[in-house]
C-alpha cells in the first residue's frame, strides 16, 4: 500500500505548473548545473576586478570620456554586449559618484549589465 502512494506522490511533483523547485527528480541535475555556472560567473568577475583594479583612474577616465581603451576592455571581460555599450557607458556616467568612491561598485555594475 505504500509503493503505489509514493509513486503517487513522486508522479504528481512532476507536473508541468510553474513552482519555484522546478522537477524535485531533476534536483540533483540543477545543483550540479549550478555550481558550474558560479564558477564560470566567479571566474569572469575575478576577470574583471583585476582589470578595474590595475586600471582604476584610467577607466574613471574613460567613462567620463564616453569611451576608451581600458574600458572596452573592461566591458568585454564581463560580456557586455556591443550594441548596449553606449546605453551603459551613458549609465556609468550618470552614477560616476558612486565608482569615485569605490571600483567594487563599478565591478558590480560592470557584471550586472553583462551577460
Amino acid at each position: 500500500m505504500r509503493w503505489p502512494m509514493i509513486t503517487a506522490l513522486l508522479l504528481t511533483a512532476c507536473s508541468n505548473e510553474a513552482n519555484h523547485l522546478g522537477n524535485p527528480l531533476l534536483l540533483p541535475l540543477s545543483g550540479i548545473s549550478t555550481v558550474i555556472g558560479n564558477a564560470a560567473y566567479e571566474k569572469r568577475r575575478g576577470q574583471v576586478e583585476r582589470i578595474v583594479k590595475s586600471n582604476y583612474d584610467t577607466i574613471r577616465k574613460d567613462i567620463s570620456a564616453g569611451g576608451g581603451p581600458a574600458l572596452t576592455k573592461a566591458m568585454d571581460a564581463a560580456g557586455i554586449p556591443l550594441s548596449e555599450r553606449p546605453a551603459r557607458i551613458i549609465q556609468l556616467q550618470s552614477d560616476m559618484g558612486i565608482y569615485n568612491a569605490s571600483p567594487g561598485a563599478l565591478v558590480t555594475a560592470l557584471m550586472v549589465y553583462g551577460s
